[in-house]
């Protein structure tokens, strides 16, 4: 399969699209994959990061994706099998038209300085191989990448250590905020080597309890967190929410779409 375009690029604006994790529970078989890319592209997305599938057949996989005629933006796809797999999970990047692969975190030895020097380490062959066919390599964050180590964050540290053609920085807007950092700034120190920006909101109860919220629905300061995105060269605004507390997950995703166009993304 070729590899697909992104939308909307002549008005240097970022696509928006739905990070699947947020419907994980509607994307275990094939059938429900097929359903749930008919219900993301009636919302108004017209791209998807595949990511918490069940264990589909990739061909299979590719056949729906091509039917769907959404964009797949990127994936999140475990560390382990970038190690143990590569050949494969290229392949499996190839069949969806996909360039953008991605982890979603790592396992808790590699949160030291020593681990941060360990990831670079085994991650420079990795994305030689990639970049050969074509592909690139983000990293997301969550909130514990800003722990410090003396005067750095780990993110800062592993940022420093690595090129922007070896890594690219998956930034988080709701995980940048619970860290205590940002997002904005965060955004703007990643220019150059961020094509992908996970969007989530923030929201505090009357309780003090922090949540996840729908974009638009929080707190998060959005006219500036876009203006960063589209200054830095976001390609794909990914709407993800972890936890929608209760509410129809699609609806979550409907909302957070809608205030998105509403700024103007598409």
């Amino acid at each position: 399969m070729k590899m697909k375009k992104e939308t909307n690029r002549g008005a240097a604006k970022p696509v928006v699209g739905a990070q699947l994790y947020t419907l994980r529970n509607y994307t275990k078989t094939i059938p429900q994959i097929q359903d749930t890319l008919k219900k993301v592209g009636e919302i108004g997305y017209t791209a998807v990061q595949l990511s918490a599938l069940g264990p589909v057949d990739p061909r299979d996989l590719a056949r729906v994706v091509a039917k769907s005629g959404l964009t797949v933006a990127a994936t999140h796809t475990g560390w382990s099998r970038f190690q143990k797999e590569l050949d494969q999970v290229i392949e499996e990047h190839r069949m969806v038209g996909c360039r953008h692969p991605a982890i979603g975190g790592l396992p808790a030895e590699y949160f030291s300085p020593a681990g941060v020097t360990k990831f670079v380490q085994e991650l420079g062959p990795i994305a030689e191989r990639l970049a050969k066919a074509g592909m690139d390599f983000s990293y997301h964050n969550h909130n514990h990448e800003l722990a410090r180590f003396g005067d750095k964050t780990w993110l800062e540290m592993l940022l420093s250590m690595t090129a922007p053609s070896q890594l690219k920085a998956e930034i988080d807007t709701y995980w940048i905020q619970a860290g205590g950092g940002d997002p904005a700034a965060w955004i703007r120190r990643c220019a150059g080597r961020i094509p992908l920006l996970h969007v989530k909101d923030m929201a505090i109860t009357p309780s003090r309890e922090t949540r996840m919220a729908e974009v638009g629905y929080g707190n998060l300061n959005w006219p500036e967190i876009l203006k960063a995105a589209e200054e830095s060269g976001v390609e794909y605004l990914l709407v993800e929410q972890d936890e929608c507390y209760g509410r129809d997950p699609f609806e979550s995703l409907a909302m957070s779409y809608g205030f998105l166009k509403s700024m103007g993304y598409r």
